[in-house]
């Protein structure tokens, strides 16, 4: 039997940008999706904790120490600057594995959403 299980977590991020004219997904600053064990193309899901929005995409980086966070193409639409999200990745592992295996969750400040 396989279970998908939570991989990588950056939990509470602000909004830095919306472009609906981008083709689509969410730019992340490379150090979080370092810290967070997320690869680029990787399949996101956004929790909107202002307006209640969960969504999904894949992940492109942003300039490393930047704390971008933008969601592009329609996406852009679910959020305005300044909400606060939560992205989480989730992996289909073995039952077994599955109960040994730690993910990587990450708290950024939440204020500049930098790693602390």
């Amino acid at each position: 039997m396989q279970v998908h299980v939570v991989k990588s977590k950056i939990h509470r991020v602000k909004v830095t940008g919306a472009d609906l004219n981008y083709i689509g997904s969410i730019t992340i600053d490379e150090d979080l999706m370092d810290a967070a064990n997320i690869i680029e193309g990787e399949k996101v899901q956004i929790v909107n904790n202002n307006n209640g929005e969960r969504l999904e995409t894949y992940a492109i980086p942003g300039p490393r120490n930047s704390g971008e966070i933008t969601l592009n193409g329609a996406a852009a639409r679910k959020v305005a600057k300044g909400d606060v999200l939560i992205l989480i990745c989730y992996a289909l592992m073995d039952f077994e594995e599955a109960k040994a295996f730690k993910p990587a969750i990450v708290f950024p400040n939440e204020e500049n959403n930098l790693l602390n």
